[in-house]
């Protein structure tokens, strides 16, 4: 018999999102929205008990409301579709409808900001690149997501070791100090953070307070705050999230295994610890989970029931844990009379000949009817003079999950990405208890994506925050290549159905919407009362055992397990849509006024701080590019009063000639543009000529490229900042840190195939060597990753093909699962410098991104 074909499905959401720019419709942002203004969070020092560190500060923090752009548009379901063996015809409608707006409508797609319903496109999820407080700041101020969130999981550096310089690279998660060594291509764990600030602790604890605080502006009033930290600073964190959220607010301190011991000697510290903190704790949202009560665990249940309603007493030592029949009889004494006093809970009752009352001021904790129920139903134990209430141990085999966890640690949780990868067990024991599916999920330390892996699992919406480009291109890879379980949605006809099963009713007639709002259909499990027994009105005298029994069963209450939903196996889930996003390119100087206080020593003024710190530390460190002992080490730097030209220096390279340097200087909210390209090379050719021009940013227009080819002898060199430098004064200055990184060009070939289709291929990267002064071509190792839109409408970057050279086969999971719908030809081309043929673009031209193993990106575009 033919084997059933699998479908492929994602999450789709009702809620809807602001519309903003792409990068390539910046120019359309209104002059209102694009003049960022500071955003106040008051800070109120009279409340909780305070920390003080050096530097702090109790003025109001400021923050700079600046724009987020899109760089890309991933709709991981339509991938897929092209690579199946069916008809295309389904990607191009997914992508066709991934804002929902009509395209028809220009004024519409410009209108930026608008809090109109039918300006609105539809939700996708979101993956930010750029500072954490500046995004969160944004995302309340300018996108209407202030008190929205439900849930915010923070897992910052844990400050370790503040004196460390960590390289970063997809390939390798040992990378050490001063070091890029090219030994493996598969996308693997990584040095991704960086505890680098002079001040310590102090300039740690001002980071994290300052998020906070934004964070905070983020939850609704229902929501929850996790902080993930290590045992040198929990005490120190614990104390500051009092100051921000209150230490009525404090939850729960949870300690969980962590996958490696971080203790060098003595007593192993093996723990780590996530801090649950709520917006509201008479209003915060709780969704208990259970895990399975295991014998012995509770010494109370000492007792087992004989047939004639007598018991006897039994060491659990010595407990047979296979006997099922004497496991069911196991019971424990439980309180019968009432904590408090109810008048109408408070009367004799007799039980084997002899009658009970309760002591003054307290009750018994049903009624006189619930009593006899009681009587009935064999559950009174007399010890003594002391009448109890028997609990068995089957009444409910399962237990609140308690705050520690040691089913967390290595071995437990799937091979990490990431060398601060959080294991996904705790981000989805936080993520179940505290929200319901379609709710959102904010995680401003992205890391290799667990958070979004995680909510995207779910049914939940994410929005993750990240510096590093390396994190975001491994988080990224995870989204588009994961495959899911489909859960049974409670609003669906097979969910209906499925639940009317469980509850032994007839389905209700009416129409699902297959609203994820209305969350899945869970298993559950029964939890026998004392409430329930004594409320059972079908209990009646004369009934046998059994007859109680099954009476008992029938009324019992259903507590849903929230991490064990029904699947249709029939269906797989990969991510839905989502975008990649980055803070504003365009140029914006920020003073000491715009910057937060607490950061204020960092604050970086195109005018001002900010260029002699990047020549301070382009002269300590150098520029590396992407080869280990490629660096280009300056003998001179010094500033230069130029208009575009802000410093100029000299190296020797390996010839013992000396060249001559100039370097331009990006804002620190810009993206470089061509513009500053070419004022730069005319200032640099004249007068006093140079041999380089060095162009240093933390974003570039994807035209730079281009633009860097043309001027002759002048080696033009853009040298990508790391996001470190935001630190400022804060960070400390290493030869060996590579806070300056030259990414080669592309080398690529577009051809057409005999059918007239076009085919692409991506030859390797142009790469600069200091060391010689020449340009070689390089081989497509050092390329991660790259995605074609192969019908660039220089609106938006859509990923239609996406190929993945340095990647230990991140979709092999999904292969397996779709097994006979796949094309193999296509599905091989996904590990290939060369791309599948696709018919000849209706806008005339496609765009190619390009990824290295650092994170940094190319984007091209071509007439075809």
């Amino acid at each position: 018999m033919a084997r059933k074909k699998t479908e492929v499905e994602h999450t789709k959401h009702d809620e809807k999102r602001f519309n903003i720019p792409t990068n390539e419709m910046r120019g359309f942002v209104k002059e209102a929205e694009n003049t960022p203004y500071n955003v106040m969070y008051e800070r109120d020092p009279s409340l909780d008990p305070q920390l003080v560190w050096t530097g702090k500060s109790n003025e109001d923090l400021n923050v700079p409301a600046v724009l987020i752009y899109i760089q890309e548009k991933i709709h991981p379901r339509a991938l897929i579709e092209d690579l199946l063996k069916e008809d295309k015809q389904e990607q191009a409608e997914l992508f066709a409808d991934f804002n929902g707006l009509d395209k028809a409508d220009f004024e519409k797609n410009v209108d930026f900001y608008s809090h109109e319903d039918d300006r609105m496109p539809h939700w996708s999820n979101r993956m930010i690149l750029g500072d954490s407080l500046l995004v969160m700041n944004s995302l309340a101020e300018k996108e209407g997501l202030r008190g929205k969130a439900q849930m915010i999981y923070v897992d910052p550096p844990y400050g370790i070791k503040f004196g460390s310089n960590w390289q970063i690279s997809t390939r390798r998660r040992d990378v050490k100090d001063g070091k890029v060594e090219d030994i493996a291509r598969e996308p693997e764990v990584i040095r991704a953070f960086r505890d680098t600030w002079e001040k310590g602790i102090h300039s740690y604890l001002a980071y994290l307070r300052d998020r906070f605080m934004a964070s905070r502006d983020l939850l609704n009033e229902t929501g929850n705050i996790f902080v993930q930290i290590s045992d040198e600073n929990v005490h120190l964190v614990r104390s500051l999230l009092d100051e921000v959220f209150g230490a009525g607010n404090f939850v729960s301190q949870i300690n969980f295994r962590s996958m490696t011991a971080l203790g060098a000697s003595g007593m192993a510290n093996v723990y780590d610890y996530v801090l649950w903190y709520a917006k509201n704790i008479k209003m915060y949202k709780y969704r208990p989970l259970y895990v399975e009560r295991k014998i012995g665990d509770e010494k109370e249940f000492g007792f087992v029931a004989e047939e004639d309603g007598k018991y006897q007493r039994i060491k659990l030592d010595d407990l047979n844990h296979t006997d099922i029949p004497l496991i069911r009889r196991l019971f424990r004494r439980s309180e019968l009379r009432s904590s408090g006093y109810t008048p109408s809970c408070t009367y004799p009752f007799q039980y084997d000949g002899k009658t009970f009352t309760p002591t003054a001021g307290k009750s018994w904790r049903t009624h006189s009817v619930g009593m006899a129920n009681l009587i009935a139903a064999h559950r009174i134990l007399v010890l003594g003079q002391t009448p109890y209430y028997r609990q068995y141990f089957m009444d409910f085999p399962a237990m609140n999950m308690e705050n520690s966890w040691t089913d967390t640690a290595a071995g437990y949780s799937e091979a990490k990405k990431y060398v601060v990868q959080t294991s996904e067990r705790v981000i989805l024991r936080c993520l179940l208890m505290t929200t319901d599916p379609g709710d959102l999920v904010i995680d401003p330390t992205c890391g290799s994506g667990t958070t979004a892996y995680v909510a995207e699992q779910w049914g939940r919406r994410w929005v993750t925050v990240d510096t590093s480009r390396v994190a975001l291109a491994l988080a990224r890879t995870r989204l588009m290549a994961s495959r899911y379980p489909f859960y049974l949605l409670a609003d669906s006809s097979e969910g209906v159905k499925k639940e009317s099963e469980l509850m032994n009713q007839v389905p209700p007639i009416y129409v699902t919407r297959n609203d994820i709002r209305k969350g899945f259909v869970y298993q559950r499990i029964p939890h026998v009362t004392l409430k329930s027994i004594a409320n059972n009105s079908e209990i009646t005298e004369g009934m046998t055992r059994e007859q109680i029994d099954a009476a008992i069963a029938r009324h019992a209450e259903q507590e849903l397990l929230y991490d064990k939903p029904y699947e249709d196996r029939s269906k797989i889930r990969v991510s839905g849509p989502f975008t990649v996003e980055s803070l504003s390119p365009h140029r914006m100087l920020s003073t000491d006024d715009t910057r937060p206080t607490s950061e204020r020593d960092g604050a970086q003024n195109a005018d001002d701080q900010f260029v002699p710190l990047v020549i301070e530390n382009l002269l300590s460190a150098g520029i590396q590019n992407t080869k280990k002992n490629e660096r280009l080490k300056f003998e001179a730097l010094h500033a230069h009063p130029g208009t575009w030209i802000h410093a100029t220096g000299s190296f020797t390279d390996s010839n013992g000639t000396e060249k001559r340097v100039a370097v331009s200087i990006g804002s620190e909210h810009a993206s470089v543009t061509p513009k500053q390209l070419q004022e730069a090379a005319k200032e640099a050719v004249q007068g006093i000529s140079f041999d380089i021009l060095v162009i240093c940013g933390y974003a570039f227009d994807p035209h730079v490229g281009e633009e860097s080819k043309k001027y002759g002898d002048l080696v033009v060199l853009p040298a990508k900042m790391n996001e470190d430098l935001r630190m400022g004064k804060a960070l400390k200055k290493s030869a060996n840190a590579n806070l300056f990184m030259v990414f080669g060009e592309p080398d690529i070939d577009i051809r057409k195939t005999k059918d007239g289709q076009i085919e692409v291929e991506v030859k390797g990267v142009d790469v600069y060597d200091p060391n010689t002064g020449e340009i070689r071509s390089d081989t497509p190792d050092e390329i991660a990753c790259w995605f074609i839109d192969t019908d660039y409408n220089e609106e938006s970057f859509f990923v239609r093909h996406a190929y993945f050279l340095g990647a230990d086969d991140p979709y092999k999971r999904l292969k397996q699962a779709l097994r006979a719908e796949i094309d193999e030809e296509a599905w091989a081309s996904l590990y290939s410098a060369v791309s599948r043929p696709f018919p000849e673009s209706k806008s005339g031209k496609i765009a190619i991104k390009v990824i290295n193993h650092y994170g940094d990106e190319i984007l091209k575009v071509y007439d075809v």
